[in-house]
């Protein structure tokens, strides 16, 4: 008797009849039959009788079935208590970012992440954007995705990918013929900016404020459809991703501008305690995100 003929009989007693069976159990009927005759004859008996074009369980298939259940029950237990064994599969991680833009590709890849692991819930804690780091080192997060390393023997950091900065303006824009723009461009532009503060942002990060230029006026715009909108009616110049800027770049009248003669590139990396033992899953949600986001969206 094998473990495919007691699926077999289960599958008949609770489907309650063998066209369903067959269905459930993706076999040609030709193949149920042949599996339902070489377990009768390996018991010397038979298992169903037809009574009035129903199949009823002889005492023999009586006692096959509750044998079936219970050994079928155990196997399972046994599968999931290996998974959590192996991958400790059961369990959360809390997940943040530096950066609103990342919560464009975020939450599908945790989606993908759960059709593997799903009973890890993966929670992406909004409130501790821009703060990812100091959450982290709270206990708040369990992964913080970030650009700006703060040197703490507690953070241990892994790269992430990198992505490159733009400017959008419209086409009609002075700057829509330039190669690339520089610190003292901004100086009579109005900036906009996805939130505040102001350190936050990366093109003043790492291009104004180290030039001390100040944009002629600078508005904070969570939606970044609105400020898209915004600059299509030239009234602001706003930075993106490069990445995340190509789907609006299709049916708009927008141009990409480089920051700078090199460009305004950033490395992104994955935080995580460093003095911290962390769950197999843990560390199998690390690897995923790396080759997700590398292989699909091509960021590295």
């Amino acid at each position: 008797m094998e473990i495919r003929h007691l699926k077999l009989i289960k599958a008949i007693v609770e489907e309650g009849s063998i066209t369903k069976a067959i269905d459930k159990l993706h076999l040609t009927q030709s193949a149920l039959s042949h599996q339902l005759k070489e377990a009768e004859y390996q018991l010397g008996t038979r298992i169903f009788l037809r009574v009035n074009k129903k199949l009823i369980l002889t005492r023999a298939g009586e006692k096959l079935y509750q044998t079936a259940n219970e050994i079928l029950e155990k196997i399972q237990d046994t599968e999931r208590e290996i998974k959590q064994m192996i991958y400790g599969e059961s369990g959360e991680i809390r997940i943040s970012t530096e950066c609103y833009s990342s919560y464009h590709w975020l939450p599908s890849v945790l989606k993908q992440f759960q059709l593997i692991y799903p009973n890890v819930e993966l929670k992406i804690v909004m409130e501790a954007t821009h703060y990812p780091l100091q959450k982290l080192l709270a206990n708040v997060l369990d992964i913080a995705i970030v650009s700006d390393l703060v040197k703490d023997n507690h953070i241990r950091y892994s790269e992430l990918f990198q992505d490159e900065m733009v400017m959008v303006v419209s086409e009609s824009h002075p700057w829509a013929d330039k190669k690339y723009v520089v610190a003292e461009d901004f100086a009579t532009e109005h900036l906009l900016i996805h939130s505040l503060p102001l350190e936050t942002v990366s093109v003043h990060q790492f291009l104004l404020a180290p030039a001390n230029v100040n944009p002629k006026k600078i508005t904070p715009l969570p939606l970044t459809e609105a400020s898209i909108e915004m600059v299509k009616a030239d009234m602001g110049v706003m930075s993106m991703a490069k990445w995340a800027l190509q789907p609006y770049l299709k049916n708009n009248p927008l141009k990409a501008v480089k920051i700078g003669r090199n460009g305004l590139k950033r490395k992104h990396y994955i935080a995580v305690m460093n003095n911290r033992s962390y769950p197999g899953y843990f560390n199998h949600f690390i690897e995923f995100l790396q080759t997700e986001i590398n292989v699909q969206w091509n960021m590295a």
